[in-house]
This record gives structure tokens, sequence and C-alpha cells, in this order.
């Protein structure tokens, strides 16, 4: 059984896996990783460090899509 941890997501709390990762998270949302930029505890974090990246219980993130148009 995996026990859930408590962060915040651009500004309102959730719960994830206690080992998910930034690139866990934004699959679990059903994001578009090409049109994201990811900010946590107040760090952007490159996106090819997403899948390595385990976030803490009490992290901060901020999770920017990009929209196109014209």
């Amino acid at each position: 059984m995996s026990t859930k941890k408590q962060v915040t997501l651009n500004g309102e709390p959730r719960s994830f896996a206690a080992e998910a990762t930034l690139l866990d998270i934004v699959h679990e949302l059903a994001l578009e990783p090409e049109r994201l930029a990811i900010e946590l505890n107040r760090a952007i974090v490159k996106r090819e460090k997403w899948d390595t990246t385990v976030v803490d219980s009490e992290a901060e993130i901020e999770v920017v899509q990009f929209v196109g148009g014209g």
C-alpha cells in the first residue's frame, strides 16, 4: 500500500503517491509535458529532470501551461 503526501499545487492542497516524481504528477493531471514549465519550491526544474525529481511532502509546485494563439 502506497502512502500519500500532501503538496501545494498552484496554490491548492493536493495529495500524490509518496514516491511521485514531477513527471508522475504531470501524467496524473493529464497534461502535455511539451507545453509546461514547472517550478518546485520556487526553482524552475528542467524538463529532462522531471522523471528523477521526487517531490517531498509539503512541496510547493507551480505548473504553467503554455497556450498558443494569435
